[in-house]
């Protein structure tokens, strides 16, 4: 469980973590455990819904990261199986930024009209835009890439947060470069914007790293979950940290004028950290993480590029919206949890074909059904 402290040093004091979440609500983690199950089971077509489910989706899609595009996949593959009509408004919009445009669409597409809104939250501003629709709608609301419940919606919680726990994930890249790097590194973080999600996935990284034995973080810098921002980002971060013919400090067990890793917290974060280190010569010399496993990380992992990434089983969470979709017109509501939580596989290069390809079968199930996503 991360501390307090951890969480007052990284402001996340007012979202319930899911293990503490859990623990405080014991009946939710039955449920939960319980709705796994269907998300993972074939799936059961709904008898007698005759009403048309009419569904707004929000996401900050506009990235290389496949995520948010397979989410839609894997959510209409499962509607459709279930047998749940539907009418689907899907807009994309830029990671981090476009909150005016976030704004204008919920206006303009909400009102009485929507029955369900998948949205996310990373910004201060997400949190008003959807206090504004509990507020003055009677629309349910799904959340999208976040399973800590705000603490503040107390009672009144959205339908479900959907997604995979950003904390669980940050463990799991945690543990491996303090196992790649027993004796300490030198390190720079690239994190996405001043949010939640870089909140989670960089500050608790930078937290967890410093209560460790000789690593040394040498800079940090955001670069907006943008490539071409990584990329710069990584140029200026080698040029004033990395001199690979530098001595060895014996005492720190690390070169101290030599970078060991770049901790991204992004697919495109880490694309455009590979593409400086390209330039350079240095994909070999440095290692950089994914987050989440999708299409473009797991070329590069197959290509030796990148060295490890955390990978989402991804469709998960696009089968446990649309089942709780089902479960809320069948008048279970009460079966549908809080929270969902989707699994991490750890993937790195010596991976076997046949084991990544089971991987990717699982991750992929829905989605790889589409074109659109290879």
């Amino acid at each position: 469980m991360i501390s307090s402290s951890v969480l007052a040093d990284l402001h996340l004091k007012e979202y319930w973590m899911v293990d503490e979440f859990f623990k405080a609500n014991p009946e939710q983690l039955e449920r939960s455990e319980a709705f796994n199950l269907r998300v993972q089971s074939q799936p059961k077509r709904l008898i007698n819904n005759t009403d048309s489910a009419r569904i707004l989706v929000i996401y900050p899609g506009l990235q290389t990261s496949d995520y948010w595009r397979r989410s839609i996949h894997a959510f209409e593959h499962r509607l459709k199986q279930l047998g749940i009509r539907y009418q689907l408004d899907v807009h994309f919009t830029k990671p981090g930024s476009d909150l005016n445009l976030q704004a204008k669409l919920l206006t303009q597409s909400l009102g009485d009209t929507t029955d369900y809104l998948v949205f996310t939250l990373d910004a201060i501003k997400h949190q008003k835009l959807i206090e504004q629709v509990k507020h003055q709608t009677q629309t349910k609301i799904i959340l999208q890439n976040i399973t800590t419940p705000l603490r503040a919606f107390s009672k009144q919680q959205p339908f479900l947060y959907v997604g995979f726990d950003h904390a669980i994930g940050t463990q799991l890249l945690v543990q491996e470069y303090q196992t790649r790097f027993p004796q300490g590194a030198n390190y720079g973080i690239l994190f996405g914007t001043q949010g939640y999600v870089s909140k989670i996935r960089g500050g608790l990284f930078e937290s967890q790293m410093r209560a460790a034995h000789n690593f040394h973080l040498k800079d940090s810098y955001y670069v907006d979950f943008d490539r071409a921002k990584a990329k710069a980002a990584t140029l200026q971060l080698i040029k004033d940290h990395h001199q690979p013919d530098a001595s060895a400090d014996t005492n720190a067990g690390t070169h101290t004028n030599k970078l060991d890793f770049i901790y991204a917290t992004s697919t495109d974060i880490a694309l455009g950290a590979l593409d400086a280190l390209k330039e350079l010569g240095l994909e070999q010399d440095i290692q950089i993480n994914g987050w989440g496993g999708g299409s473009s990380e797991l070329n590069s992992l197959k290509a030796k590029e990148l060295s490890f990434t955390v990978m989402r089983m991804n469709d998960d969470n696009g089968v446990a919206m649309a089942e709780a979709i089902g479960l809320d017109l069948l008048g279970k509501s009460d079966q549908v949890p809080t929270i969902y939580s989707g699994s991490f596989r750890l993937v790195d290069q010596t991976i076997k074909p046949k084991q990544l390809n089971r991987f990717e079968s699982r991750a992929f199930r829905y989605s790889n059904l589409s074109s659109e996503t290879h």
